[in-house]
């Protein structure tokens, strides 16, 4: 398979590279309008009970989640004669505005109190706008940008969730160019640091570009035909500029040394496809398969950074072994262009074709010293790594609101204004919908009172009035009639705080009172502790299709029955640093000015472990894959098990060291968003490879492939036939065993 692309690359390597730059640059062309594809938000559940409630809300009342929310500052008070004249002229205008419904005021209303603040300098105006997420969208932009600002006397500020997406959207678009901006300048200095000369650093990042450009143009064509969230954008980024460098480190390198060994150009490409390729194909399987349980979960959010996952690690892998070579074919040994140091000298023996790996490097002594005492080190490294992850058994789970984005954003202002100033303002409501009520008003009236007795509320209305602590404290007007219709009636709930955790709190209390008809509890509180639960559930489902397929996947590249376990194991492991850090940081707040500037609070966003989970599970197997498929290659050639471990360290030591800066430099130049979440990402994801790539990988595998010995890579026979017909070795056809005399390393 491997010797055939190579000769198709070799022979139509210009049709190759120039197919392959038309579509980058419709994928690019293509991806300057993607953001406008994208849908912002996607953490709530649409077919738990609150998503039933909301589109039950929708049909039956005509009655849609109020998306707008505009605040209202003045310098004295809010009762003044000349406010009131203005601000009832701005309702009225946005009333008459297209695509917007259901405008109130405090002063069109009737100046109820949760409308106005508690120093009488502010209030409110809401309304709903209408159309899908991107028409509201637009729309509410083109509000902002004509009524925001000094109006008459007046502050307009708009907020509401409509206007938190806009804002998430364009604050996603600036921090991905951001990203790249700071992650493309560092990585070329690492790359020339690794590679010696220019034009070998610059082959990876080439790919990566092209990788990342065909991509985007994916995503927007995956955006025609389903909903995808903003947040997979930066996905895209983060790891096809991260994946792309990863698999060209490794392939320039592979090539690179067979150059050295004294092959032509397309006897090398041959060579290092039939060996790097492979490792690199499964590679993208590891972090492609990672990535896909994501799609397990229902919250769209999640959802979409498991297509990205997926469609980044397969195009960067197909830019790897496509795009790569077809430039290595057209260089050949010009590779070495550009030389800024000097040519590093090989090791002797290490191009002999036997695959015999230097013995005085740093890798192969590190691996000797810890193989001399693996179960102390071993032992120490483990409990270092689990004190690392401690913080993480104190973890608060929350969802995401207006504090992930940055204190200028207007959505964030307003929702802060309303929590601070307003008492009870209704923002926060929950919504009881009881779709086959009928017209039983006792039945109505009795189930409004028995709610405004439980402690968490302030005050309940529905058709037959409003209820305070059990008593009827509003005879019903005008405006109880809009809570009835078609045999259906529904009950806003007033939360006595504002307290998200109070309020999910209440959202159970509601849900374990007995109603005389089914009921559905919506609102805000409702949809987060749904989709809380939503991802808990989908959780087991999810781990267990990664362990199956990672399992499979790893006897494929190492035709051992023990060795898939352990790498699981360890890579479990090496993500300890990456929890113990989410929580430390992100919601106890150590070190975080270290970040950027955001708000620490005091909960972790339940879909952030989620999808961190499954992106740093991918590409700490990346690295074992790595180092893996090279131990395979020595046991083959060699028969030792430590000598597999020590040549092969040796061998990949230097280029997945290099490989593992790079991916998490770009992964830290995202600590730069004004996004928290996306900060979560880049500063959990470098812990992960880094973990991996060091202690991981120089200690605790080492240390355990010594206690196995042997065993570790023993598998029945039936599965060695198995292996033997479809592994994913390194060399296409292994040369027989070298049987060496083991020496085992002592003290």
């Amino acid at each position: 398979m491997f010797d055939g692309l190579a000769g198709l690359v070799i022979r139509r390597r210009v049709a190759v590279l120039v197919v392959s730059l038309l579509l980058a640059v419709a994928g690019g062309a293509a991806s300057m309008t993607l953001f406008g594809k994208l849908a912002a938000g996607g953490f709530d559940d649409p077919n738990s009970e609150s998503g039933r409630a909301v589109r039950t809300l929708s049909s039956t009342f005509g009655q849609g989640q109020p998306n707008l929310t505009v605040l209202v500052a003045v310098d004295g008070s809010v009762d003044d004669p000349a406010v009131e004249a203005t601000a009832g002229k701005l309702t009225r205008e946005l009333s008459e505005e297209p695509g917007v419904e259901n405008v109130t005021s405090y002063w069109a209303a009737g100046k109820p109190p949760r409308m106005k603040s508690r120093k009488g300098d502010k209030a409110l105006i809401t309304g709903m706008v209408t159309g899908d997420d991107s028409t509201a969208q637009k729309r509410v932009a083109e509000l902002a940008d004509a009524y925001e600002g000094e109006r008459a006397g007046l502050d307009v500020t708009f907020g509401g969730n409509t206007k938190f997406q806009v804002e998430f959207l364009e604050q996603g678009q600036k921090d991905a160019q951001t990203g790249e901006a700071i992650a493309i300048p560092l990585t070329l200095v690492v790359l020339v640091f690794v590679f010696g000369s220019l034009m070998a650093a610059a082959l990876p990042l080439i790919v990566a570009i092209v990788a990342m450009a065909l991509s985007m143009g994916l995503m927007w064509i995956l955006a025609e035909v389903t909903t995808i969230g903003a947040l997979s954008a930066s996905i895209v980024t983060l790891l096809g500029l991260g994946l792309a460098i990863d698999y060209s480190l490794l392939f320039v390198n592979r090539y690179r040394e067979e150059l050295a060994s004294g092959k032509q150009t397309e006897e090398a490409l041959r060579a290092t496809m039939a060996s790097a390729g492979r490792t690199v194909l499964f590679s993208t399987l590891t972090v492609a398969v990672a990535s896909s349980t994501m799609v397990w979960f229902p919250l769209m959010a999640v959802r979409s950074m498991g297509y990205a996952g997926v469609l980044t690690a397969v195009v960067s892998g197909a830019a790897a072994l496509l795009v790569l070579p077809a430039v290595l074919v057209i260089l050949g040994d010009r590779i070495e262009r550009g030389r800024v140091f000097g040519r590093r000298k090989r090791a002797a023996g290490a191009a002999d074709g036997e695959g015999a790996a230097a013995t005085n490097g740093l890798w192969h002594r590190l691996a000797t010293l810890v193989m001399r005492r693996p179960l102390p080190i071993a032992t120490m490294a483990t409990l270092f790594l689990l004190l690392l992850g401690a913080p993480f058994l104190g973890i608060n789970i929350g969802m995401p609101d207006e504090r992930v984005m940055p204190e200028s954003s207007s959505a964030r202002q307003v929702a802060t204004a309303v929590k601070e100033d307003f008492v009870g303002s209704g923002q926060n409501a929950l919504v009881v919908v009881a779709p086959e009520s009928g017209s039983d008003g006792k039945a109505v009236e009795g189930y409004a009172k028995r709610l405004s007795l439980l402690p968490g509320v302030a005050a309940v209305r529905t058709s037959t009035g409003g209820y305070a602590e059990g008593a009827l404290v509003t005879p019903p007007d005008e405006r109880s009639r809009g809570f009835a219709a078609k045999g259906a009636v529904y009950f806003s709930v007033t939360p006595a705080s504002d307290s998200p955790d109070e309020a999910q709190q209440l959202v159970g209390e509601i849900r374990d009172t007995k109603a005389p008809f089914e009921v559905l509890v919506g609102g805000m509180a409702a949809t987060n502790k749904d989709a809380s639960a939503a991802l808990m559930e989908s959780l087991p489902y999810a781990l267990g299709t990664l362990m199956l397929a990672m399992l499979v996947l790893l006897f494929l590249v190492t035709g051992s029955v023990l060795l898939p376990f352990l790498a699981v194991v360890l890579s479990l492991l090496s993500l300890t640093a990456t929890f113990g850090a989410l929580v430390w940081v992100f919601q106890d707040g150590h070190l975080a000015g270290l970040f950027g500037d955001f708000t620490t609070t005091g909960n972790i966003a339940a879909t952030i472990p989620v999808i961190l989970f499954g992106l740093a599970f991918g590409l700490a197997m990346d690295y074992q894959v790595f180092l893996l498929s090279r131990m395979r290659e020595e046991y083959e050639l060699t028969g030792s098990p430590t000598k597999a471990v020590t040549h092969a360290l040796e061998r990949t030591g230097r280029i997945v060291t290099a490989a593992a800066v790079a991916i998490s430099i770009v992964f830290l130049a995202f600590t730069a968003s004004d996004i928290s979440l996306v900060k979560a990402y880049g500063v959990g994801l470098p812990l992960a490879v880094l973990m991996d790539a060091t202690l991981i990988r120089g200690v605790l595998l080492p240390a355990a492939m010594r206690l196995g010995g042997k065993a570790t890579w023993w598998a029945p026979p039936g599965l060695q036939r198995l292996y033997t017909r479809f592994g994913l070795r390194e060399e296409a056809n292994p040369q027989p065993q070298r049987k060496e005399r083991e020496r085992t390393p002592t003290g």
